[in-house]
């Protein structure tokens, strides 16, 4: 079918309407465009497409970099058709429209920009060693190069084969065992991280420089306070947050994954005010929980409803939300904006270049 495409939507697709008035979520589209459209599913109330054919292309459309983006190919990108600035438009607008619209939050502000746009994935998973799922599929798109990762197909059989590549080196896991490198060495901000294989890093070469830095800005933590690194990985901002805080003051860090939890002892080994617990984040752990500054950086489901409001109940001076999902950041920042808290600084950062994800940093402080 023709269609006439509108704004973008979450998922990496633009809205347009068929003739009988369903929803068409396009891929491969630009907001303004007209495009000659493939049916790639039905429902009673709406559609999903392909756009196969650019009939009238936006002024911001591009070649795409990778020979296997493009409809029917690697599902693995959304947006390399868009120039780099049009990513940018399209990211803030979605932020800004899924803040108000979940979380009842009208923010002013705009995507920034991440340097690299290509190979900036420190970790990537192939299918079977050889090539990536295309979208909404099991089928194998085979892949001799990955642009985002930098790297070429592994070529190592199994269901889940995981690269870590970062600073030259590389970690290849096939099924959870490593058969290549012994993790990754890094240094951030003066302090050096060790990260084993299967443990988690940030995905952007330079998201961890950038998100700490801004965590610890919008933290403040001063020595001899307390602070608390909820969903806390292999202590990146637990150990910097340490450096803060000094012998004076506490870290506690809480971490789910015990690969993880062995992770974060051993880079925040030298700090002994910094302890790390391994549990799962729940309402009753965070009852139990007593600082001046909590900072978490959950999953992309996000904290969760009960989580969030076990934390605004708590008041502590400062909570740091790190997101990596706009729709469960707004839900959960819904709790703390309905139990009377504030949102002090809201930054959002294009840590997924090509990608539809995007990455918020947040300082949300109680009510007075």
């Amino acid at each position: 079918m023709i269609l006439t495409v509108g704004n973008a939507a979450a998922g990496g697709s633009c809205v347009a309407r068929a003739e009988d008035g369903r929803v068409v979520f396009v891929r491969h589209a630009l907001p303004g465009e007209t495009v000659r459209a493939e049916i790639t599913s039905e429902g009673s109330k709406f559609l999903r497409a392909d756009a196969v054919e650019v009939l009238t292309p936006a002024a911001q459309r591009v070649v795409p970099p990778c020979p296997y983006a493009g409809p029917g190919l690697c599902g693995g990108c959304d947006w390399q058709h868009a120039s780099p600035s049009e990513q940018l438009s399209i990211k803030t607008f979605l932020v800004e429209e899924q803040l108000r619209r979940v979380g009842g939050f009208w923010w002013d502000g705009s995507v920034e920009a991440v340097e690299p746009l290509l190979g900036w994935r420190t970790r990537s998973q192939w299918a079977r060693g050889i090539g990536f799922h295309k979208h909404r599929s099991s089928a194998l798109q085979l892949v001799d190069h990955c642009l985002l990762s930098g790297t070429d197909a592994p070529g190592e059989l199994g269901t889940v084969v995981e690269v870590m590549a970062a600073e030259g080196q590389r970690t290849v896991v096939v099924d959870g065992v490593p058969r290549e490198g012994h993790g990754l060495r890094l240094s951030v901000l003066g302090r050096s991280f060790e990260v084993a294989g299967g443990g988690f890093w940030q995905v952007h070469t330079a998201a961890p420089t950038v998100l700490a830095t801004e965590v610890l800005r919008l933290a403040a933590a001063q020595p001899g306070e307390s602070v608390v690194d909820l969903y806390a990985g292999v202590g990146l901002f637990a150990s910097l947050l340490g450096a803060a805080v000094g012998p004076t003051g506490s870290v506690v860090a809480v971490e789910a994954s015990a690969r993880a939890c062995a992770d974060a002892a051993r880079n925040t080994a030298d700090q002994p005010w910094v302890k790390v617990r391994t549990e799962a984040v729940t309402p009753q752990v965070v009852r139990r929980t007593s600082a001046d500054v909590i900072v978490l950086d959950p999953p992309r489901a996000g904290a969760g409803l009960d989580v969030s409001a076990a934390l605004a109940a708590l008041r502590p001076r400062a909570v740091v939300y790190v997101s990596c999902d706009p729709a469960t950041f707004a839900r959960d920042l819904k709790v703390f904006l309905d139990a009377g808290w504030g949102v002090e600084s809201l930054r959002a950062f294009d840590l997924y270049p090509q990608t539809e994800h995007v990455e918020l940093v947040s300082l949300l402080v109680p009510p007075a």
